[in-house]
């Protein structure tokens, strides 16, 4: 019997879900369960294909437009954020809407504009395009200017350079934020913001995680969709550290050409990327070589946020319902 060539798969920890994604696909499910589908999201919920297709599957209905809802039908905000006028057209169109809007994100709009009500130009450190940013452009009083490099802030013009303050998208790359965030300071000493405090707590552990394993694997697979701002960092981490480094939506997309010449492989998913599409990935590498499996990277994250009060306050009133339901009787 031929002995199979050897392969160590080492894992970043932690990885996968964070509890804004967890927070967010549970509001779907709870919503669909609470009022039967259909229950329409505004954008992908998070972004994964593979969670959108299973809550499609349950009946979740993905628009991009409020006038793709009909009126009054139970709608959920992706995890992104919205603008204002989103918000006013979900009302003038009687939506019932429940936001599943990140509190992290929720935290930037919040700094966002209390930034602008006091007079300062707003600059937001970001990817022009991405949900999150589109949500965050339209939550503050007369916009923000994306700058996306060091290259855009040298651009930029605002009409009081005394008066500028900057935010940042959550889900981005904590190394190039800070580069971005120094040209800020230095091209406008008087700038104000939030240091990195915005890039989210999970976008960085999972960062820091990676930024361990990569100079020990010849190789780095991350488990994420194409759209996914933080998947996207943390292949680059990969990348910047010399090494190969793919994006995959999960185990079918494998390349076998890809492990020629590879004795380690490092295996992140993104914040959006469920744990099982981990697993069928060691599986899949399993079938290919003979694996062992080792952990990097010891942050504990136990974090969790709330469901909006509306939902809350939903689910008990069809709790007490159904316990002061009389009892139906067999005869």
């Amino acid at each position: 019997m031929l002995r199979r060539e050897q392969l160590t798969v080492v894992l970043a920890s932690p990885r996968g879900f964070c509890a804004g994604v967890v927070r967010a696909i549970e509001i779907v499910e709870r919503a669909l369960a609470l009022y039967g589908p259909p229950v329409y999201v505004r954008h992908e919920i998070v972004h994964n294909r593979h969670v959108v297709a299973r809550l499609s599957r349950r009946g979740a209905v993905f628009v991009e437009d409020i006038d793709a809802i009909p009126p009054g039908a139970v709608t959920v905000f992706s995890a992104h954020g919205v603008s204002q006028a989103v918000e006013e057209e979900a009302r003038q169109r009687g939506l019932d809407v429940i936001d599943a809007t990140c509190p992290l994100v929720s935290k930037v709009h919040r700094q966002g504009r209390r930034f602008a009500e006091k007079g300062y130009s707003v600059l937001l450190v970001g990817h022009e395009g991405h949900a999150e940013v589109e949500g965050t452009r339209g939550q503050v009083p007369g916009g923000v200017t994306v700058v996306g490099t060091v290259d855009d802030v040298a651009a930029v013009q605002v009409a009081d350079p005394m008066r500028v303050a900057y935010v940042t998208q959550t889900t981005l790359s904590v190394d190039d934020t800070r580069q971005v965030v120094d040209a800020v300071k230095a091209r406008f000493p008087a700038a104000v913001g939030p240091e990195l405090d915005d890039i989210c707590y999970a976008t960085q552990n999972r960062q820091t995680a990676v930024s361990l394993l990569v100079d020990d694997v010849d190789l780095l697979l991350v488990l994420g969709s194409r759209n996914s701002s933080n998947s996207n960092r943390l292949c680059e981490i990969g990348r910047k550290a010399g090494i190969a480094a793919h994006l995959i939506d999960d185990a079918s997309e494998i390349d076998p050409s890809w492990l020629d010449g590879v004795s380690r492989v490092g295996i992140t998913a993104g914040a959006s990327a469920p744990e099982d599409l981990v697993q069928a990935l060691i599986e899949r590498l399993s079938d290919m070589r003979e694996v062992t499996v080792e952990t990097v990277g010891d942050i504990r994250e136990t974090i969790e946020f709330r469901l909006p009060q509306s939902l809350q306050a939903a689910i008990r009133e069809r709790e007490s319902s159904a316990s002061h339901a009389p009892a139906s009787r067999s005869l």
